[in-house]
């Protein structure tokens, strides 16, 4: 898992609308990458909805926010536009990104063990470096944004 300290591979995937995603694109910004389960989901959407109603605020202090799911560019593209999010959401349809960062692994529901994206939060510096992780067990859908800037 990359964990805080480490610096993060500069390539990330690709977006929505097919754009790679750089951390490059954002110098001079703090990137909050955070991977996320599954589109339209209750839990994931009330995260997505959170960021989205804070956006302003997070860019305002220095701020890029970039999601990351399993889910193809066609299911981010709904999502979007469903929730009108302001931010580019990674297809990682090979969960090559979800692999890296160590948030690919077993998960349990109602007693039924299988593998699935650990929602987790990663805060990365202007210089490419991880300051900040928020764990799946730490995270607070509904004011997720608000912890990411408490930091």
């Amino acid at each position: 898992m990359i964990e805080i300290g480490d610096k993060v591979p500069d390539y990330l995937g690709t977006d929505e609308n097919g754009n790679e995603i750089r951390v490059q694109d954002f110098a001079g910004k703090k990137l909050v990458l955070y991977f996320y389960p599954k589109d339209s989901t209750p839990s994931c959407t009330q995260e997505a909805c959170n960021l989205r109603d804070n956006y302003e605020k997070m860019l305002a202090k220095g701020y890029a926010v970039v999601g990351v799911s399993v889910q193809d560019a066609k299911s981010h593209k709904k999502f979007i536009e469903k929730h009108q999010l302001p931010f580019p959401l990674i297809a990682d349809t090979e969960m090559e990104l979800n692999k890296a960062f160590g948030v690919w692994g077993e998960k349990s529901m109602f007693g039924k063990k299988y593998m699935g994206t650990l929602r987790t939060t990663f805060v990365i510096n202007e210089e490419g470096i991880v300051e900040q992780v928020i764990k799946p067990k730490e995270i607070k859908v509904k004011n997720h944004a608000e912890q990411i800037l408490e930091e």
